[in-house]
């Protein structure tokens, strides 16, 4: 098990939040913390979008896809955009299962997510 690490950043174009490590129940209190904190700067910033980088996650685990999904739906009820770089089997797969890559928007990197 990898110890999760979470931050966020402003960048010109979006506020960023980047995430490492495991994301399951015992972590996600932290994943969560952090992707309200994004919001709440992605409300006020003048791109109003937000961008969840899940590439270097080794384990996303149904409280991770929640907690992504609830910050995709309070975004969307305030006008700000969420968008999720992930491209590996570890953060797809649960999405794909759950049809979730229906709702979010999904990119390779961060510069396709821009």
């Amino acid at each position: 098990m990898e110890l999760l690490e979470v931050d966020h950043g402003a960048c010109e174009n979006a506020i960023v939040v980047r995430v490492k490590g495991d994301v399951d129940s015992g972590t996600v209190d932290q994943l969560i913390a952090c992707l309200t904190d994004g919001l709440d700067l992605a409300r006020t910033h003048p791109a109003r979008l937000l961008i969840i980088d899940l590439q270097p996650v080794t384990f996303f685990g149904s409280a991770g896809l929640n907690a992504v999904l609830d910050c995709h739906q309070r975004g969307a009820a305030t006008g700000t955009a969420v968008r999720i770089i992930a491209d590996h089997g570890q953060v797809l797969q649960p999405i794909q299962v759950t049809e979730l890559d229906q709702v979010f928007d999904i990119y390779p990197t961060l510069t396709d997510a821009l």
